[in-house]
This record gives structure tokens, sequence and C-alpha cells, in this order.
């Protein structure tokens, strides 16, 4: 098998290859399979100007696809914002205390824009908010936005 596609597979079937998982990479939006496309199209222009055997090119391939996965998580990959699994989305959006918060109980906050689909939430805070002071967001448990107030600059 391997003298097989020794003898069929010529580098152009690598730098079409390496188009193809382009083309596949541009509808996905990833950017992930970019690095496999770029992988493929170096091996065929190693492969037209060395001449090189399958189990070679295929070697190489492998080893570039290795490095371009890696650089995509170490440089190119949106961080998590959290942890815990919860959305961080819009965690800069400011509110208005409408019920009084006293530490570790709940009140009530109406946000400027929606937070997770909802600008009326039940919120906590580590500290005595009264009714109308400005909050910001100071993380997402589950059903709960902890807040604390904003301070004026």
């Amino acid at each position: 098998m391997i003298t097989l596609l020794n003898e069929t597979v010529l580098w152009w079937h690598w730098i079409v290859f390496g188009i193809a998982l382009l083309i596949l990479d541009m509808t996905m939006g990833t950017f992930f399979i970019l690095g496999l496309g770029i992988a493929a199209i170096t091996v065929g222009l190693i492969d037209a100007l060395v001449g090189t055997s399958f189990t070679m090119e295929l070697t190489i391939w492998m080893i570039l696809s290795i490095l371009a996965i890696a650089a995509w998580f170490k440089w190119f990959r949106e961080p998590p914002l959290t942890e815990s699994g919860q959305s961080n989305y819009r965690l800069d959006t400011l509110g208005t205390v409408k019920e009084d918060i006293q530490p570790h109980s709940r009140g009530k906050v109406t946000f400027d824009t929606p937070v997770l689909g909802n600008t009326s939430w039940h919120a906590t805070a580590k500290v005595d908010i009264d009714k109308d002071t400005r909050v910001q967001i100071v993380q997402i448990n589950g059903q709960l936005i902890e807040v604390e107030p904003v301070e004026k600059s």
C-alpha cells in the first residue's frame, strides 16, 4: 500500500489538499484548520523541490500540523474569562440597585443593557448597598449576580 501511495501521491496533491482545508476553514471561521492547510501546502512545496517519499511527507505534515495546533492554542485561541463555566460576557455593564442589598443576602438590580438576556436580576454583595446606587458586576454565579458599588473617579 505504501508503495502505491509513494508512486501515486504527487506534490500537487498536497497543495490541492491544503487548499481544500483552507476553504473548509473559511466556511467554519475558527482558524483552527488553517494551520493544517498551510502545513499541507508546505509539504507539497517541499515535495516539489526535494522529492521525498510519501511516509516522509506524511511525517512532515503531522509535525507541522502539531506545531500549528500548538501555536493556535498558545497565541490565537480566545482565553476563557472564567474557570467556573459561567458566562462573563459584558461584565462591564453597569446597573442601578432597586432593592437594598445587605451583605450576603439578595437585593434587586436593573442593568443598563441586558446581561445574559435579562435586565433585572437578583443580586448579592459583600457590603451594604443602598437603593439607587450605581453598581458593576463582580461575577455571575448561576442565577445570582454579585455586584459592588461603582467607584467614582
